[in-house]
Parts: C-alpha cells; structure tokens; sequence
C-alpha cells in the first residue's frame, strides 16, 4: 500500500476467470488449521468449504491441523453447507490445530498421504503459519515419492497413484502476529489489535484516574507490528519491540521522557512492550525490568497488564471476516487451477487487491527478517518487515515527540519555508477524524510549519472562527470519535468571495479538507474557480472521511471500518438475542445514502443470506425468490436463524418495512421476521485501530504532498500559485497504492445525482456475497499473481 506506482520488478498477469456453479466437478479439497489459532480462520474455513461445494467440488474438513491428516480416521471428514453454519462470527478455529513432531518425520508424512488419498484428496488448502506453510511446501515435494512407495506396498492402487500423482497446495496466513513478508494483513491481526486497543483505553481511564504509568506487554515474539500499531493508535509514549532494540541508554531516556510529561502536566503514562522485546546485544527487555527502571528513578506508581491469550479471542473484527471470506474464496480457485506445474502459492492482501504471492519466496524473506535480527542489522529487519511496517516505526517516533524540535535556520531551509496551512472538515463526523488532524498538526509543526484549525467547516471560514493549532493542543485525539474541530455540510457555492477574503485574512497557502462527499465536492468547486478568485490557487487535499465509503478516487474512507464493526457487532446481538426461540428471520436497515458499501461488507462479515442496495436494482419476484430460498434453508439445511441487511435509500417503494412485512407474510409456517433501523449508532464508538492508523497515515502523506506541491508554487515574491489540476486531489487509496487524483478528473467518474462514484470496487464482491448465501451468481476471480520483490532477501541471504 505504501508508494504511488508499482515496483519495477512486479509482474502481474490479472486472474479474471469467471467461475460457474459445477465448475470444478470430482475434484476433492481439504481444508485444515495448523499453529496458532487466529480470529477469521473459521470465516476462511466456511468460505472454503461454501465456494468448493458451490464449484462442484467435494470439500473435507481434516480436523486438529497435521496430526488429524496423520491420524485419518473421523479426523478427515465431508463437510456440507450446514456444517459451516452460524460459525463465522466465533473465535479461534472450529476445526482444531495442533502442533504433530509425527509429520516432521516421513513415516508421518507416509501416513498422511495413505489417509488423503483413500478420501480421494489431492487438493490442500492450509491456514497457518510460515511454520505450517513451509510444512506443506515440503509434504508437496515428497509426494510422488510418497505416492510411489504406497502403492508399491500395496497401501493404494495403481490407479489411485495415477490419479493423485501430484498434491496442490494453496496457503492464507492465519497469524495474529502480522509476521509473513508478502501480505499486508494476515488473518486475526485486525481483531487482535482490536483487544489490545479497548484494552489500553480502557486502562488509560483509571491510570488517568490515579497518575499512573501503565506498561502493557502485548504478543508478538518474533515480530513488532502489534506493538508499534498499537504505539502508534494509543499515543503511547514508548514502545519496546525485537526489530529495532533500543538504545543502550534506554533506562535514561524513557525516565527523561516520563518526568517531562507528568512535569507538562500529563497524568498518565502507556508503555507497550512487545513479548519478544530485546536489547541491543539480544537480551531479553521484560516488561518487569522496566517497570523496575520507571519505579527506581521515578517512584511513579507503575503497573503491568500482560494481555496474553486475550488477544487471540473475541469474536473477528469484520476486517478478519471479510479477508476470511475473500482469502477463502481466492484459495479455492488458486488450488483448482494448479498444475504439476504451478509453484505453490500464499494468497494474500496486498493494499485493497488480493493477490497470488510464490510461498517459499515469501517464507525466505520472512525467515530473512530473523537473520537480520541475529545478525544486529536492526535497520534491514525493519526495511524486510515491508514498507508499511517501517512508516507505522517512522510515523510513531515523529508523532509521539513531547515537543517540536527547535529549527535552525540550516533545517528549515532543509524541510521547509514556514508555510501556513489550514485543516478543515466538511461533511458528517466520521471515527478517525481527529487522528487525522493529529497526525496533520505535528507532521507540519515537525516541519517548522504553522497549522489554522478551523471549525465548523465552511461556515467556520467565513466566520472567522478559527485557532491555531499547537503540538500539545492535539493531544490525546487519536481514540477519540466525532470530529473536534466541529463539522457541517454547508459547502462555498454562492460563498466564494467571502471564503476567498478569509483565506487572504489568515494567510492559508494549503489547505487539508478532511470529510465526505461535501469535502470533495468543495474542493471541486474552489479549483473550478481559481481563474476568478487567486486565494483558491493554493494545494488543496482532501483526505476521505464518511462512513458511506462514497467519495470516488478512493477505494476506503475514514469511519467506514468503525461503522462496519458497529453494524457487525450488532447483528451479532441481534441475532443472539433469538436463541432458543423459532426460527426467526433479521431484517436490517444499515446507513449509506445511496452506497451500499456498508450492507454489502456487513453482509459479508455478518454471513447475511441477502443485503439490498441501490446499485444493484432488485424487484418483487427477487424479493419472493430470497424468501421461497430462505424457507428451503430452514426447512432442508437446519438453519435456525436469517439476516437481511437493506441500504437506507436501496430503492423509495420497497421500504425496510415493506421487505418486514412481506417475509413476514410470506414465512408463515416457516420462519417469524424481526425489523432493526440501526440509525445513527453506526456513526459513534471509538475508532477502530484501522481507521486511526488509516488517518494517521494519510494525513502524514498529505504533508509530504502539500510540502511538494508549496515548493513548485511558490513565486519568487514568496506568494502561492499553484493553478494547475494536480494541485486539488483527492488523497485515497486505490487497490495497492496511494493515489493523488485531481479532482476535476473526478468529476467525469461522480453520479453527482445519487452522490456516488460510477465505479466502485466492492461491487465485485457481491457474487460473493450470494454464493456463501448459497444462491446462484457468476463468481469473477480477482487474485493476481505478483512476485515477491527479492532485492532485499537476496542481500541478507548471499
């Protein structure tokens, strides 16, 4: 995700196979969990068994990871539709993982291959960790030996031998740890940072209470990144992680930073430390150690929470679920359509794009990483981590800084002219708003820059209602929800003269717009009138902030994660709250406008059996069909409860209370339908670690943007003119890659009308969507094949 355009060395040949139902008859897949357990492998186990079973093929669950593949027995066993039901929002894995010595060994391995090919197996799709994966790696090289010397002893038929002459295999990575090179995201860190999360704001509370200092250790043996995101969205004020130890004074330094802040007047202090946290000669950093340091030299009252295995449980996060669902999906088609040929392959998250990554490739720069660390060469493993997790490590020092450094003339000549910029909102509040300003406020100030926060959007700019924003004015707005500097959907049409004498009055020479539709529809219309008004040739940046997910030019927007987490939250109570009663039928009316972003991936994540939006017109006869295929579940698969999600504008005639009392009506006999309009709750909460990390970055990047485009517009008298398309963008991310699209380009791609982008992405989810809902749809892949970049692993590995 991090850079604008792809490396040179990538390649990609797009896997757009559309796939049909049948398409893949008498082939078999089996699908098991090996290691650790992770929220989202039982989201990626259903959506294996669905989409295998939807394809034709014969799908087995092997039970308890390689042990039950070398058992065999009730441990390989047929799944079927219903056997993946209701299980998607449960923590951990239903199947069972273990760790088994018996498969290291070939006897072991003998076993294994004797047991999947009496089942008729030949297709494996694995969910764990570079250990499991490496695992599997090797058992696809043994094969055709192994299959040689069972059907030499008789053990299996020549015909069977020739039958199942080769093993494919296909990995996802279920980690919490986020520590396979190749992928963004593995499945369960989202929902393990969730539990950090609630937990460090949680103990903030009462630390604040007392003026204590807390140091929470937090997994993560062999990696950092659950430590430094958690750093990085708590505003923690030291983080301890393997990669990149700290100094040798490190006792001096963290009590200097501690005595300055309580002397600021902060009342507490967060101290996160990684379990596998390490000094620079190796040695263990515990968490006890320092907290030996803070009370020698400080006397402050200091306490440990060790959040242990409460991080690997709960239920996902709908993150987890929806990469569960999509990873699931991608590996089906990956294992089908491999050859003797094809080299074995993880599939991944790469930015917003699935991708097909080579496994061993991935599993060598990940064991590279450990390389580095015994070697001492702290700045590699940091690089070999990838480049988002070495600017979450540059973004968290930058931030967390207890003041601004002082600038010599010699440095901001080096970084900056002293600019004034202003930061706004415009549009509905949104969760990760602030952690937006935040990271906007001391990126510039770090600078040397000077930042006007203006309240109340557009109208707060004619008013005049705006403060400059210092270091500590910003402090402790990342957790926060809604938006500080006050927000309204006025926009600047019909106003320009006066927004053009406030933006001469306050001397703003860039301006930050951080909110929806709104935002870029007032960009927009100031960078369509700078030829009358000079004060709008300034850059101008929008970062998206909606919970609607509807601003083109960007794939995600601020809030849209917490709003999703929300609504999945609560179609789990929803659903909860009818247990033990008939079967009963959900009907859901999520936010939106007219996007339908938030019922499409709550239906995903919630493992609705339909979501209804505007996008994709439906009428009576698709809503009397969903019923009759509602029935047909209860009656024939035993499922005892339903979900429909229905976007709020979805279509004017067929009304949540319409589709209420249709299936109520129609379900009689059958099934009992309840109506939920969740309103406004889907805007509030604590921000997910996804959106403050996503505001937090973003607007880092908006610096570096803003700074680039000041030095080319500046004049030679000192004033601004940046004129040019370029200099009003849209700041989103688009599949792999941040984007900084003008938004005049935009204009031809906006149904200004129903306030949407004419091409959204997530559409091409919604065949997914039918398909775990068993209905009939034409499944299009989206996995492509990207090799691993090399140039680094080939350094540490020669």
């Amino acid at each position: 995700m991090e850079g604008q355009t792809p490396a040179a060395n990538h390649t990609e040949a797009e896997a757009q196979n559309t796939v049909h139902r049948g398409h893949y008859k008498d082939k078999g897949i089996a699908v098991f969990t090996s290691g650790g357990d992770a929220q989202g492998m039982n989201a990626a186990v259903r959506a294996v068994v669905r989409m295998g079973i939807y394809v034709g093929a014969k799908v087995y669950f092997i039970k308890e990871g390689y042990q039950g593949m070398v058992d065999g027995g009730d441990n390989i066993v047929e799944a079927n539709w219903s056997s993946v039901s209701g299980i998607i929002h449960k923590g951990g894995t239903i199947i069972g993982s273990s760790r088994c010595k018996e498969f290291r060994e070939r006897p072991g391995r003998l076993r294994a291959a004797k047991n999947l090919i009496l089942k008729g197996i030949s297709n494996l799709v694995v969910i764990g960790g570079d250990g499991s994966l490496t695992g599997a790696n090797l058992f696809r090289q043994d094969w055709p030996e192994l299959v040689a010397e069972l059907a030499a002893k008789g053990d299996i038929t020549q015909e069977q031998a020739t039958k199942f002459s080769h093993l494919n295999i296909v990995g996802m990575v279920g980690s919490i740890d986020n520590d396979f090179c190749g992928t963004d995201m593995t499945i369960g860190t989202d929902s393990a940072l969730h539990r950090i999360i609630e937990a460090v704001d949680a103990i903030a509370a009462t630390a604040y209470s007392h003026q204590r200092t807390f140091i929470m250790e937090v997994m993560g043996r062999h990696c950092g990144y659950l430590a430094v995101v958690t750093a990085l969205t708590t505003e923690a004020d030291y983080v301890f992680y393997p990669e990149n130890p700290p100094p040798v004074d490190w006792p001096e330094k963290i009590c200097k930073k501690l005595s300055q802040e309580r002397e600021s007047g902060q009342r507490l202090n967060i101290i996160i430390v990684s379990e596998g946290a390490i000094d620079r000669e190796g040695n263990p950093i515990t968490a006890e150690m320092i907290r030996q340091v803070v009370v020698t030299n400080l006397n402050q009252d200091t306490r440990i929470t060790v959040l242990g295995h409460v991080q690997r449980g709960g239920s996902p996060s709908a993150f987890d679920r929806v990469l569960g669902c999509r990873m699931g999906a991608e590996a089906v088609m990956a294992v089908l359509e491999a050859t003797p040929e094809t080299e074995a392959c993880v599939v991944s998250l790469d930015g917003n794009q699935a991708v097909r990554l080579p496994l061993m490739a991935c599993v060598e720069k990940t064991q590279a990483v450990a390389k580095a660390m015994a070697d001492k060469q702290w700045e590699l493993a940091v690089q070999l981590r990838g480049r988002s997790f070495a600017r979450n490590v540059e973004t968290y020092k930058m931030l967390t800084r207890l003041k601004p450094p002082k600038m010599t003339p010699e440095m901001a000549s080096a970084h900056s002219s002293g600019y004034t910029l202003g930061v706004m909102h415009v549009g509905a509040p949104a969760c990760g708003m602030n952690a937006a300003v935040r990271s906007f406020v001391r990126n510039c100030i770090y600078r040397g820059d000077t930042v006007i926060g203006i309240h109340d959007g557009v109208e707060g700019l004619i008013d005049g209602n705006v403060t400059p924003l210092g270091w500590a004015d910003v402090t402790g707005w990342v957790g926060q929800g809604g938006a500080f500097l006050g927000t309204k959907r006025t926009l600047p049409d019909g106003k320009y003269p006066e927004v053009a004498a406030s933006l001469r009055k306050h001397n703003i020479q860039a301006l930050l717009l951080i909110g929806g539709f709104e935002a870029y529809q007032t960009v927009l219309y100031l960078a369509e009138n700078r030829d009358k008004y000079p004060e709008f040739c300034i850059p101008m940046a929008i970062v998206p902030s909606t919970i609607s997910n509807n601003v083109p030019g960007t794939d995600f927007t601020l809030g849209a994660d917490t709003a999703l987490n929300e609504i999945t939250e609560i179609c789990d109570r929803i659903r909860q709250s009818a247990q033990g009663t008939k079967r009963r039928v959900f009907i859901i009316e999520t936010m939106g406008g007219y996007c339908g972003y938030l019922a499409t991936l709550a239906g995903v994540a919630g493992g609705a059996d339909a979501a209804y939006i505007y996008e994709e017109p439906f009428n009576v006869k698709n809503l009397q069909l969903d019923v009759e295929h509602m029935s047909s579940k209860m009656a024939m698969e035993g499922v005892e409860r339903g979900l429909v999600l229905r976007n709020e504008n979805a279509n004017a005639n067929y009304t949540t209370d319409f589709i209420y009392k249709l299936f109520s009506e129609e379900g009689k006999g059958v099934f009992s339908a309840r109506m939920n309009v969740l309103g406004h709750m889907q805007q509030g909460g604590s921000p997910t670690p996804f959106d403050r990390n996503m505001g937090t970055k973003l607007a880092a990047k908006a610096v570096e943007w803003m700074v680039e485009q000041l030095t080319q517009a500046t004049q030679p008298d000192g004033t601004i003119c940046a004129n040019k398309p370029e200099s009003a963008v849209m700041l989103g991310i688009v599949k792999r890659y941040y984007a900084y699209t003008p938004v005049q380009e935009l204009k031809a791609e906006t149904d200004f009308k129903h306030r949407l982008p004419k091409s959204q992405w997530w559409l091409k989810m919604r065949p997914l969507l039918r398909i775990l809902a068993k209905h009939d749809s034409t499944y299009q892949e989206e996995g492509a094949y990207v090799a691993v970049e090399e140039d680094v692993v080939n350094h540490i590995i020669n």
